[in-house]
């Protein structure tokens, strides 16, 4: 197993013993389902929640760092099947979810992911190029370099670390350096940032700014892509009669039984792939309820780099208010 290496200890080093004991506890049924998961793709990944939308932190930077380095691997929510989310357990002998298959081997959980991602290790398992460590430019304003100096003072032997994640939130911690970090120097600052961080910062200008909450680090991110447009029902019309839009329903189907849009797609595995297939400025709009859960599977596509994502602003309920009547009231 590929996790083997990243432990020492004789608990880890009888673990493929301890792995065929506990299969043996696992009804047929169960085993035979994580079998057909695991083996069903090159890449799997037992997680909580979606990758649109990740019920867990962990689960959250897993699928951050696949999305940093893999067009296409395949996600189980354990969360819809408690079966599968202790099965996964005792399956692996792994206590804790999420969980990485590659092949058809357990490579481990969070931790251990994020580790081979920087080492590169990630890359070779995955059969990919070696990932580009070119350190981004990074500016570092005179005002901010003298705080951040000064918040620096009496920690020495510490690092500064920046770590921008999936939804391009930025922040700075202070810890000490693991070794694989990819590190650039601005105005007398060294950063230290994760592989995902470094793509992403290229550019980045970090300045100190006074605003009605308080002062602190503003941080301009120019590779960021924009933000999700919140769509109004009255645009959304205008455009769909135009046919100038791709409108997503992500409702389940109870719901959608009640009231539905002409001409709107169902969110489903295939137009999944479907999306993800056709040019990045597409413009795309994702429908839910009230507009609250599509903004998640918007925030998933405008992550993938599409350009022109929006969310319906009030859902369907605005909808029915304000362009159909006759539908039924929410």
């Amino acid at each position: 197993m590929i996790l083997e290496k990243y432990f020492f200890n004789p608990h880890i080093a009888r673990l493929s013993l301890s792995k065929r004991n506990f299969i043996m506890s696992l009804s047929d049924s169960v085993k035979t389902k994580i079998d057909n998961y695991v083996n069903g793709k090159k890449v799997v990944l037992f997680m909580k929640g979606t990758p649109q939308q990740p019920q867990c932190g962990f689960s959250a930077k897993i699928i951050a760092a696949l999305d940093s380095v893999l067009p296409d691997y395949s996600t189980i929510n354990v969360l819809e099947d408690e079966e599968i989310r202790e099965g996964i357990k005792v399956y692996g002998n792994w206590p804790t979810i999420p969980q990485l298959y590659i092949d058809g081997e357990l490579v481990g959980g969070c931790d251990i992911v994020l580790s081979m991602l920087n080492s590169g290790e990630l890359h070779e398992c995955l059969d990919l190029d070696p990932p580009d460590r070119t350190p981004p430019d990074i500016t570092v304003t005179d005002e901010a370099a003298a705080k951040i100096k000064e918040s620096m003072q009496g920690h020495e032997g510490i690092a500064l670390h920046f770590q921008i994640d999936t939804n391009w939130n930025s922040q700075f911690n202070l810890a000490p350096a693991e070794g694989n970090e990819i590190s650039t120097e601005s105005n007398g600052i060294l950063i230290l940032m994760d592989l995902a961080t470094a793509q992403r910062a290229q550019g980045a200008v970090i300045d100190w700014a006074s605003t009605i909450q308080g002062e602190g680090l503003a941080i301009d991110l120019p590779q960021a892509p924009p933000p999700v447009k919140q769509m109004t029902v009255q645009e959304l019309a205008k455009k769909l009669e135009a046919g100038n839009i791709t409108l997503v329903d992500i409702r389940g189907d109870a719901e959608r039984e009640r009231a539905f849009i002409d001409g709107a797609e169902v969110l489903s595995r295939e137009v999944m792939d479907k999306l993800e297939q056709m040019p990045k400025d597409s413009e795309i709009a994702f429908l839910c309820q009230h507009g609250n859960a599509s903004q998640g599977a918007a925030d998933f596509f405008r992550k993938k780099g599409f350009t022109k994502i929006s969310n319906v602003a009030g859902g369907m309920q605005a909808w029915a208010q304000e362009i159909d009547p006759s539908l039924p009231a929410f």
